[in-house]
């Protein structure tokens, strides 16, 4: 279930939209949630991932950074990866044809909360079983999920890192196993001819003695 989608400018944090579900629908409080959100929208900046999954206990913060635009949902950590990128795609291109233009130069918070229209209908899209069963064979394109960065919500934002930092920590990590794996190869490999010389000298030592023995 997608409990909570929220837009916004990446520049400054501003919320442009939002679509909350009622918290007798979830069982939930979704005020943490909203304050959560609202939190990580300030850390953004133009170095941070474009695509992020934060973990929250039993929920899920998914979100998309596209053209200035930050795209965010909250829901159940159940609910499947693939799909929620999907979803935000789905917001990204129709909130950027209606608002592209208009996003730089608004002040007011929520300039755009009209566009909860758009997103209660197109929510209703992803929660349908049978809907859910379609869409999973049109997201091909998708970028694939199992390489989009994954942190915890509560470090984050504790911490008080930019997740921009947190990239270049995985990226940094990612270099660093790179850098293991190819020493590895070459340790293994500088094994294997010790190996090979090994036994070539002892064939040749055998064959000189041989030689000599019979001589």
């Amino acid at each position: 279930m997608i409990l909570l989608t929220m837009i916004a400018r990446v520049a400054d944090g501003l919320p442009l939209a939002a679509s909350i579900q009622e918290d007798e629908q979830s069982g939930r409080d979704l005020q943490q949630y909203q304050s959560q959100a609202k939190q990580l929208f300030r850390k953004l900046n133009a170095q941070s991932p474009d695509r992020c999954t934060l973990e929250a206990g039993d929920v899920n913060f998914h979100y998309m950074i596209a053209q200035g635009v930050c795209y965010l949902l909250l829901s159940e950590a159940s609910f499947p990866k693939k799909m929620a990128f999907a979803y935000l795609e789905d917001l990204h291109t129709e909130f950027f044809d209606q608002y592209g233009r208009r996003v730089p130069t608004v002040t007011r918070p929520y300039s755009f909360i009209e566009f909860d229209t758009y997103i209660q209908k197109n929510k209703k899209a992803y929660i349908d079983s049978r809907a859910r069963r379609n869409l999973g064979s049109i997201n091909t394109e998708l970028q694939d999920v199992q390489r989009i960065m994954v942190a915890n919500i509560e470090e984050v934002l504790q911490r008080g890192e930019a997740l921009s930092t947190l990239d270049t920590k995985a990226s940094n990590l990612s270099t660093l196993s790179k850098k293991y794996r190819s020493d590895a190869k070459y340790l293994n490999t500088r094994s294997t001819y010790a190996k090979v010389a090994a036994v070539a000298v002892v064939f040749i030592t055998l064959i000189i003695y041989v030689r000599f023995w019979w001589l």
